[in-house]
């Protein structure tokens, strides 16, 4: 009986050893994932033509290992929400896969999601584009659990619905924030998505226990599949003046989300390591 005691001990030393070795990030009250397009790290960190992401990236927390996993954007976007490009090798419009995302895993945790796409004609739209909007960049639209579901494509809507949620306090728990394809800098300047981050993202900076992430669907390089890109964590739940030295990817960026919500790990997100040390 006594040897069944100290050996249950043990046991809850060593669990509670592990508990507290295990790298912090906080259950986040709320999270954002804002994407831009197509730019290596050197054409906005440090870029004059970035004055918005420079003082955040001082401000808030720098990842200065951050790269994208492929080329071209679709499948960049994918590996944000499921860990996993599914092998796709363009921007197809017309290419479902049947995997769950992100917004499964939130779902059933009791969490709510909505992706804010820019220039979107209207709630739930899935066609290819629309003026300055253009389905690739909004992951949730290929994967058959939303789009063959009513009721979740009400969850893609315009981005003015923002503004309109913030103010009834209203605001999902995960965000998906898809500038248009001029404010994203696929189709205009640095300057012009730094401006478009300044008015956007400073509302969001106030909310509590929250966190922004910028960052870009992919560089110019193929180093590590996808290029070295710009990645920030801004907002509530961040350190003042940190910086991530590691190599992150966007399945570590999917990851500490997992982490932070206690979601189940997709994909490779699996077998990446989270963002740590930035967190308040």
């Amino acid at each position: 009986m006594k040897r069944a005691v100290v050996l249950c001990a043990l046991a809850l030393i060593a669990s509670g050893s592990a508990q507290s070795a295990a790298p912090r990030i906080p259950a986040f009250k709320h999270v954002f994932v804002i994407v831009f397009e197509n730019k290596e790290v050197g054409k906005v960190s440090g870029s004059r033509s970035a004055p918005t992401f420079n003082l955040y990236g001082r401000a808030y927390a720098r990842l200065t290992q951050s790269y994208a996993v492929a080329h071209p954007s679709l499948p960049n976007y994918l590996a944000l929400v499921s860990g996993s490009t599914f092998e796709i090798r363009s921007d197809c419009t017309d290419c479902l896969v049947s995997a769950r995302s992100l917004a499964d895993t939130i779902e059933a945790s009791g969490r709510t999601w909505k992706t804010y796409a820019e220039d979107l004609p209207h709630v739930g739209y899935l066609g290819a584009f629309s003026g300055n909007y253009a389905k690739k960049h909004e992951p949730f639209a290929y994967f058959h659990p939303i789009v063959d579901h009513p009721q979740r494509l009400r969850r893609i809507v315009p981005l003015r619905e923002l503004a309109t949620d913030l103010a009834a306090g209203t605001l999902p728990d995960f965000a998906f924030v898809v500038p248009n394809m001029c404010n994203s800098m696929h189709d205009c300047s640095v300057s012009t998505g730094d401006r478009w981050l300044r008015k956007t993202v400073a509302p969001l900076l106030r909310l509590p226990q929250t966190v922004v992430f910028v960052t870009f669907d992919e560089g110019k390089s193929s180093l590590r599949g996808g290029g070295h890109i710009t990645t920030l964590a801004l907002g509530t739940a961040v350190k003042r003046h940190a910086v991530f030295r590691s190599v992150t990817t966007h399945y570590g960026l999917l990851r500490t989300i997992e982490d932070a919500w206690g979601l189940p790990r997709l994909g490779a997100s699996a077998r990446a390591t989270p963002i740590t040390g930035i967190w308040r």
